[in-house]
Protein backbone atom coordinates (compact mmCIF):
# COMPACT_ATOMS: atom_id res chain seq x y z
CA UNK A 1 0.00 0.00 0.00
CA UNK A 2 1.27 3.15 -0.67
CA UNK A 3 2.75 5.75 1.65
CA UNK A 4 2.35 9.60 1.92
CA UNK A 5 3.58 12.78 3.21
CA UNK A 6 0.97 15.24 3.78
CA UNK A 7 1.59 18.72 4.02
CA UNK A 8 -0.99 20.99 6.28
CA UNK A 9 -0.72 24.52 6.08
CA UNK A 10 -2.19 26.22 9.23
CA UNK A 11 -0.96 29.51 10.67
CA UNK A 12 0.29 28.97 14.32
CA UNK A 13 -0.27 25.83 15.02
CA UNK A 14 2.44 25.08 16.71
CA UNK A 15 1.06 27.10 19.42
CA UNK A 16 -2.04 25.91 19.43
CA UNK A 17 -3.62 24.41 23.03
CA UNK A 18 -3.50 20.39 23.90
CA UNK A 19 -7.13 20.19 23.43
CA UNK A 20 -7.36 21.55 20.04
CA UNK A 21 -4.82 19.12 18.91
CA UNK A 22 -7.23 16.69 20.32
CA UNK A 23 -10.09 17.75 18.75
CA UNK A 24 -8.58 17.81 15.49
CA UNK A 25 -7.21 14.31 15.74
CA UNK A 26 -10.35 12.99 17.10
CA UNK A 27 -12.01 14.62 13.81
CA UNK A 28 -9.54 12.84 12.03
CA UNK A 29 -9.61 9.38 12.96
CA UNK A 30 -13.82 9.96 12.90
CA UNK A 31 -13.32 10.62 8.73
CA UNK A 32 -10.97 7.26 8.78
CA UNK A 33 -13.10 5.22 10.66
CA UNK A 34 -16.03 6.41 8.00
CA UNK A 35 -13.78 6.05 4.72
CA UNK A 36 -12.56 2.63 6.27
CA UNK A 37 -9.71 0.33 7.01
CA UNK A 38 -7.85 1.14 3.24
CA UNK A 39 -6.88 4.39 4.81
CA UNK A 40 -4.57 4.72 8.20
CA UNK A 41 -2.88 7.85 9.67
CA UNK A 42 0.58 6.80 10.99
CA UNK A 43 1.77 9.81 13.02
CA UNK A 44 1.82 13.53 12.52
CA UNK A 45 4.20 16.48 12.88
CA UNK A 46 3.70 19.85 14.18
CA UNK A 47 5.78 22.71 13.71
CA UNK A 48 5.24 26.18 13.67
CA UNK A 49 2.89 26.76 11.10
CA UNK A 50 2.52 23.25 9.59
CA UNK A 51 1.38 19.95 10.27
CA UNK A 52 3.11 16.54 8.23
CA UNK A 53 1.11 13.85 8.33
CA UNK A 54 2.48 10.34 7.05
CA UNK A 55 -0.56 8.01 5.92
CA UNK A 56 -1.22 4.62 3.98
CA UNK A 57 -3.70 4.92 1.25
CA UNK A 58 -4.78 3.07 -1.60
CA UNK A 59 -4.30 6.59 -3.61
CA UNK A 60 -3.90 10.18 -3.44
CA UNK A 61 -7.64 10.92 -4.11
CA UNK A 62 -8.70 9.38 -0.94
CA UNK A 63 -6.26 11.06 0.82
CA UNK A 64 -7.97 14.62 -0.48
CA UNK A 65 -11.21 12.93 0.64
CA UNK A 66 -10.37 12.06 4.11
CA UNK A 67 -9.21 16.57 4.13
CA UNK A 68 -12.50 17.71 2.61
CA UNK A 69 -14.54 15.26 5.15
CA UNK A 70 -12.55 16.64 8.23
CA UNK A 71 -12.11 19.88 7.23
CA UNK A 72 -8.55 20.80 7.17
CA UNK A 73 -5.61 21.47 4.61
CA UNK A 74 -3.40 18.84 2.22
CA UNK A 75 -1.57 21.57 0.70
CA UNK A 76 0.94 19.36 -0.48
CA UNK A 77 0.30 15.08 -0.68
CA UNK A 78 3.72 13.42 -1.69
CA UNK A 79 4.05 9.72 -2.54
CA UNK A 80 6.83 8.15 -0.48
CA UNK A 81 9.31 6.28 -3.04
CA UNK A 82 11.45 5.06 -0.49
CA UNK A 83 12.31 5.44 3.06
CA UNK A 84 16.12 5.43 4.46
CA UNK A 85 17.71 5.74 7.92
CA UNK A 86 21.36 5.44 9.19
CA UNK A 87 21.39 1.61 8.47
CA UNK A 88 20.58 2.49 4.86
CA UNK A 89 24.82 3.54 5.33
CA UNK A 90 26.10 0.39 6.24
CA UNK A 91 27.88 -1.70 3.93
Amino acid sequence: MPKYVIEREIPGVGNSAAEALQAVSQTSCSVLKELGPQIQRLESYVTDDKIYCVYIAPNEEMIREHATRGGFPANRISEVRTIIDPTTAEA
